[in-house]
């Protein structure tokens, strides 16, 4: 059973920085596109930044130039750096990854979710 777990939201000062962590567990063969996306209470979920198994990347234009998003293969983790938040990045952050797990078919996961709150 292939799971998702994020961490590293919470409440940052408009200009801060934070570091999201998503980690997949369980028994994976491989792990193709990670992803983030968010998403704010009553509107849709937007893409963020996606970052391929050969860490090509992909940014919504609205943080280009402020987020950076990684991957350590090894640990079946990616990351997204956020700087220069501002109070429209506030939302719940997803992460996604496009897996093959063992016995099973290829599919697309989801984390639970993460709230950042960018606030005075």
């Amino acid at each position: 059973q292939v799971q998702l777990v994020e961490s590293g939201g919470g409440l940052v000062q408009p200009g801060g920085s934070l570091r999201l962590s998503c980690i997949a567990s369980g028994t994976i063969v491989s792990i193709y596109s990670m992803g983030w996306y968010r998403q704010v209470t009553g509107k849709q979920r937007e893409l963020v930044a996606t970052i391929t198994s050969a860490s090509s990347t992909n940014y919504a234009d609205s943080v280009k130039d402020r987020f950076t998003i990684s991957r350590d293969n090894a640990k079946n983790t990616v990351y997204l750096q956020m700087n220069n938040l501002k109070p429209e990045d506030t939302a719940l952050y997803y992460c996604n990854a496009d897996i093959l797990p063992y016995g099973l078919g290829r599919d697309d996961y989801w984390g639970q979710g993460t709230q950042v709150t960018v606030s005075s």
